[in-house]
């Protein structure tokens, strides 16, 4: 016993003194090779990591050589995700933080269409990243521009008074950025028209709607110029469009007609798309059920129509001139943001030259190879599979996040990739609320009669944004507003 113990201490010395210099040689190996290119396994482009167990010191050299040094902490390096949306917060769920050093970088929060209207509070469509996973690093910022090759971002601080300017190096990329509402080049859309992409749209749009009932029972208002102010345009015929008018009739009809009495019958609400029906993407006899709905709620819908122009507070369509409005809506499709734009010159776009292209693997596609970009990846509205083009919805924003997380998890703990497989979609359907606790529910894609109309498509409809939420703290929320709304009536405060 006497003699075990002090070879032990010294076996222990040893392999410290041994692991010590390895890791010095290795670190200064690494030093030396920061900008030679890593080599890229044919199956599925990653880093190649030798599975010899009986030498220590390749292994260790292996694992320097894979995360390069953006991050000396972990075994994978460092995690940057741009974007914190359907995609980007679904993926920080259970992301492996034990091997990545996880960076979001984000300006802002996704939003759902009630809290625009009172009937959700906007702490209830929050999701603090910072609080929900302390293990992951939180920048709110812009990413301005990335170098691929210097595996670089460039970002702005979005904090008030603050555009500090700063740059993060990483090891993995995820560009899950989103996409900005479309004007078509429309003249007077971007200065006019509120949008719907995140909370202070929603608190915009709140106080626009008041100010317009506000300014129109003043007593120097006449009829007519109370007819414009009251009349609140929705451009687009998705079901966001069809949503947030659906929650807005619902607002004024259930809590401004209380308040404005004598204003109410002068309040006319119009949906304008191009496209011959409205929700395009459902089936026909839930897209006649939402038409005929709407009509006999007073919702006047303009199909077929074509915005030339906008003013402040007068739109001109082809082929009905001018019409006056308080409040107009701008919820078409999507288009590049700033970021995506700006990295034209190094990735291949998809036909519409709007959304990053990638593999089935989610991969960004080099633009003069054609080849995937090594741990560079995008996700949601702002990317498009090759040859498998799918529509920007949250669903499939969710599925390619879970897929990727997934991915990086595997690349962790195994390093093989041998056996993925490729990115599927499994489509599980449309929803759509149409108003006074009415939904249309399109599940066609998993069953030819999963289609259902009214209060039970609405019952099912609050049922799915409930399990949208990610915190507990929101799920408990939400149903004590909902409850709130039905006994009290919306919030209409202004702030």
């Amino acid at each position: 016993m006497f003699f075990i113990i002090p070879t032990r201490i010294l076996s222990t010395c040893s392999r410290s003194l041994l692991t010590r210099e390895v890791l010095s040689e290795t670190y200064n190996n690494v030093r030396r090779n920061f900008h030679q290119d890593t080599n890229s396994n044919q199956n599925f482009g990653l880093l190649t990591v030798s599975t010899t167990k009986s030498s220590s010191i390749r292994s260790i050299q292996s694992t320097f050589d894979k995360r390069n040094v953006a991050s000396l902490g972990k075994t994978q390096g460092r995690l940057v995700i741009l974007g914190s949306g359907w995609a980007g917060y679904k993926l920080i769920q259970d992301m492996d933080t034990k091997h990545y050093e996880v960076i979001v970088v984000s300006p802002s929060t996704p939003l759902l269409a009630s809290s625009s209207v009172g009937t959700l509070e906007f702490r209830c469509i929050l999701e603090p990243i910072r609080k929900y996973s302390p293990k992951v690093q939180f920048y709110q910022a812009y990413a301005d521009t990335i170098d691929l090759k210097q595996k670089t971002v460039y970002c702005t601080s979005n904090l008030e008074r603050s555009k500090n300017k700063f740059s993060l190096n990483y090891d993995t990329l995820v560009i899950a950025v989103g996409a900005n509402s479309n004007t078509f080049g429309i003249k007077g859309v971007g200065e006019n028209a509120l949008f719907l992409k995140d909370v202070s749209d929603a608190r915009r749009i709140r106080q626009r709607v008041i100010e317009c009932f506000e300014h129109a029972s003043q007593p120097n208002i006449t009829e007519h110029e109370a007819l414009g102010l009251l009349h609140f345009a929705v451009v687009g015929g998705g079901p966001t469009g069809i949503e947030f008018s659906a929650e807005l009739h619902d607002f004024i009809t259930e809590d401004m007609a209380r308040l404005y009495p004598d204003l109410i019958n002068l309040v006319t609400m119009s949906v304008y798309d191009i496209a011959p029906q409205i929700l395009g993407s459902f089936d026909q006899s839930l897209r006649e059920f939402a038409t005929k709905k709407f009509t006999r709620k007073g919702i006047k819908i303009r199909t077929g129509r074509k915005v030339k122009e906008v003013n402040e507070r007068k739109l001109i369509i082809e082929g009905d001139g001018e019409v006056p409005y308080g409040m107009l809506v701008w919820a078409t499709g999507l288009t590049d943001n700033p970021l995506t734009r700006s990295m034209g010159n190094q990735v291949v776009k998809d036909q519409s030259a709007k959304r990053l292209l990638t593999d089935g693997f989610l991969r960004v596609l080099d633009k003069e190879s054609f080849q995937p970009i090594d741990n560079v990846y995008a996700l949601g509205d702002c990317a498009s599979i090759q040859d498998y083009d799918l529509p920007a919805t949250a669903q499939v924003a969710n599925q390619k996040a879970v897929y990727l997380r997934k991915v990086l998890t595997r690349i962790a703990k195994d390093n093989s990739m041998i056996s993925i497989k490729p990115f599927k979609f499994h489509n599980l359907g449309s929803m759509a609320y149409i108003g006074k606790k009415e939904a249309v529910v399109d599940m066609t894609p998993v069953s030819n009669k999963a289609k259902e109309s009214g209060r039970l498509a609405w019952v099912f409809w609050r049922s799915a944004y409930f399990t949208m939420t990610v915190s507990l703290r929101n799920k408990m929320l939400i149903p004590m507003y909902w409850i709130l709304t039905w006994l009290f009536g919306r919030d209409i405060s202004r702030f």
